[in-house]
């Protein structure tokens, strides 16, 4: 394949979107390196999608148990790893996979487009497997080289309602940085969407705490 016929497919119907996310991907890498700032928005060690779409923060609310999608993320080491670095290697794979599709295998616009989704889950998988090697040391730095936080005694909103075993999110502030954090009832007692709840134990193998209600006065 030559460099013209490269990127006549990096620039296809299929492959443009793929291209233009590809080349953000870049200028972001290469603004984080000039400047040093890191505009990471990982995911945060206990961090469930469980959360509501108006909230300033963006997340998205989903009033099913999480526990199947935090475990999913947690499957992929996205609960150590940062998001932008699994997410720019998931979309490479992606990108070359597709290029290379279309190159060799000549397809129907709509069939191309279909199989970027089978190439996007192979994508997760083998990014994955790519990037285990290095879980150790995200897990050493906490993301971005901070100590970890001891949440032990605080505060925050319930994102979801929990109940017995149920697992769910809360978001706290660390100086003025919301961070979630996946939760559970202490007792098992229901808790609803919008309580405020004080984190009273922890699980540190599973990455769970455990929240009671504040009680008003």
């Amino acid at each position: 394949m030559t460099f013209q016929e490269f990127i006549h497919n990096a620039f296809s119907p299929v492959n443009t979107v793929l291209s233009v996310l590809l080349i953000l991907s870049v200028i972001y890498w290469i603004f984080t390196m000039l400047t040093g700032l890191d505009i990471d928005v990982g995911i945060d060690t206990d961090t469930d999608i469980d959360v509501d779409m108006d909230a300033p923060d963006g997340h998205v609310h989903v009033s099913h148990d999480p526990s199947a999608w935090a475990q999913f993320l947690k499957f992929l080491n996205l609960d150590i790893v940062p998001l932008t670095y699994f997410l720019t290697l998931t979309l490479l794979l992606t990108w070359l996979g597709s290029v290379y599709l279309n190159a060799f295998i000549p397809l129907p616009v709509w069939l191309a487009a279909l199989a970027v989704v089978p190439l996007l889950v192979i994508s997760l998988f083998l990014t994955k497997v790519m990037l285990k090697p290095l879980v150790p040391f995200f897990r050493e730095i906490n993301h971005k080289g901070e100590k970890p936080h001891d949440f032990l005694g605080r505060e925050g909103k319930l994102k979801s309602s929990i109940h017995g075993e149920k697992i769910g999110s809360m978001e706290v502030f660390i100086g003025s940085d919301p961070m979630t954090l996946m939760v559970r009832s202490k007792e098992g007692k229901p808790l609803d969407y919008g309580m405020y709840v004080m984190i009273v134990d922890e699980d540190p193998e599973k990455r769970i705490y455990y929240v009671e209600q504040i009680l008003q006065l």
